[in-house]
């Protein structure tokens, strides 16, 4: 899976971060691999980034703070980022880019159970891997969008690049938007799913959260909601580092459960 592996500064000297080039498919594609410095086994954290190109990039801090709550953290950069070859459709083709993500922690001679994590356009993509890999301990999207349709609906600012992305309206091609919305595949969900959502969120509005929470529950599955009223899709730094501790003791907890 893995083509190549360069070291890249940590801010964290007990964690070793790497960029890694790794097989999607046939291309190649980049993302960020963080480790602890020791001989341990841990729990695999698949962290899948929102925005597209440029905008919403992994952060390597970001990284470091999942994987100093115990996880061996990777995060794919999708393809045609960061020298990676291709082209990043939105919740497209690229969701092979986090199934082969996913295939890459399970092939790591340190990890043992792989958790899910997705923020913003991430959650679609944690969503959807979620449902090809039933084996995953947990799920967490945060500020997630479910709905493409609505993301184009509600987002002016994106819809000449979801247009020229995706191929049109959700009018003209539903089947295209269809595709990228999860909601329509929940039936296969067997993951247990945390929600995450900032009432006040105007980049994801809180009508993903409750889409998503409402067709879980109808179908009987495993999901918890945790909405923050005063909060929009960005968190002030101390709640956001309270809330990272919270989650990743959810998903401990789960594989406790299971």
């Amino acid at each position: 899976m893995i083509v190549s592996k360069q070291r890249f500064p940590s801010p964290n000297p007990n964690i070793e971060l790497s960029i890694v080039t790794y097989l999607s498919g046939e291309l190649k594609v980049k993302g960020l691999l963080a480790e602890p410095k020791d001989a341990a086994i841990y729990d695999g954290f698949l962290y899948l980034r929102g925005g597209i190109k440029n905008v919403g990039k992994v952060r390597p801090g970001r990284i470091v703070q999942f994987a100093s709550e115990g996880f061996i953290v990777f995060a794919p950069f999708y393809r045609g980022n960061q020298g990676g070859d291709g082209n990043e459709d939105f919740a497209g083709e690229d969701r092979e880019d986090a199934f082969s993500a996913f295939r890459l922690l399970q092939s790591h001679p340190r990890v043992k159970n792989i958790h899910i994590f997705g923020f913003s356009r991430g959650g679609v993509m944690a969503l959807l891997t979620a449902i090809e890999f039933p084996e995953a301990k947990s799920l967490v999207t945060w500020g997630g969008v479910s709905d493409m349709s609505l993301t184009y609906v509600e987002r002016k600012d994106l819809r000449r690049m979801m247009k020229r992305v995706i191929g049109g309206t959700p009018t003209k091609f539903p089947e295209r938007y269809e595709y990228r919305t999860p909601l329509f595949q929940l039936e296969k969900l067997e993951v247990p799913t945390l929600i995450i959502h900032g009432e006040k969120d105007e980049n994801v509005s809180v009508e993903h959260a409750f889409r998503l929470e409402k067709r879980l529950n109808a179908l009987k599955k495993r999901v918890e909601s945790w909405y923050f009223r005063e909060y929009t899709h960005y968190f002030p730094p101390a709640i956001n580092r309270r809330v990272v501790r919270d989650l990743t003791a959810w998903m401990k907890n789960q594989y406790k459960e299971s």
